[in-house]
């Protein structure tokens, strides 16, 4: 897979307001539910752990992102932006999506990212638990894709 981008703004050292923006990016991108374009987020070496799951590399997380999103049906996140300092950004978040069972869940976690200078990421440690909830307790009901901007964040949901 060829690296189509250049960089990816905005680029390290990090204010609140461009790790912010570094977060809502990242979001909607994970929201397109669109392995190869999330892919192009991270260096081509990037490397991740994912709960229990170890991967390097583009093409390893484009196969991770196809296996997870056929599994995991209305797929809706929100993240948020927990701390930042210069390459790095933590974040937490929170996504709902159910089973080929129709049973619902929503996944907690925290990540903690570092970029290259190229605003590119090269690591992702991810940490999530997941909860069964009732349908009836959903919180995210937006059309699948990018949540819209007056949708409200995990503090406003009180999660």
């Amino acid at each position: 897979m060829s690296d189509l981008t250049a960089g990816r703004p905005p680029f390290p050292p990090f204010t609140r307001e461009t790790a912010a923006q570094k977060v809502r990016g990242a979001e909607d991108g994970w929201n397109s539910r669109d392995p190869e374009r999330v892919s192009l987020a991270y260096t081509a070496d990037s490397t991740w752990r994912n709960r229990a799951e170890f991967l390097t590399g583009r093409e390893a997380i484009v196969a991770f992102l196809q296996r997870k999103w056929a599994r995991e049906f209305d797929y809706r996140l929100i993240k948020e932006l927990w701390a930042s300092h210069d390459n790095r950004i933590a974040v937490r978040f929170a996504y709902e999506w159910h089973d080929d069972a129709g049973n619902w869940f929503r996944s907690y976690g925290n990540e903690n990212w570092q970029f290259d200078g190229n605003g590119l990421m090269q690591r992702r440690i991810a940490s999530i638990n997941d909860l069964p909830i009732k349908e009836a307790e959903r919180k995210y009901h937006w059309p699948l894709g990018r949540r819209p901007d007056d949708h409200p964040g995990l503090s406003d949901l009180g999660l």
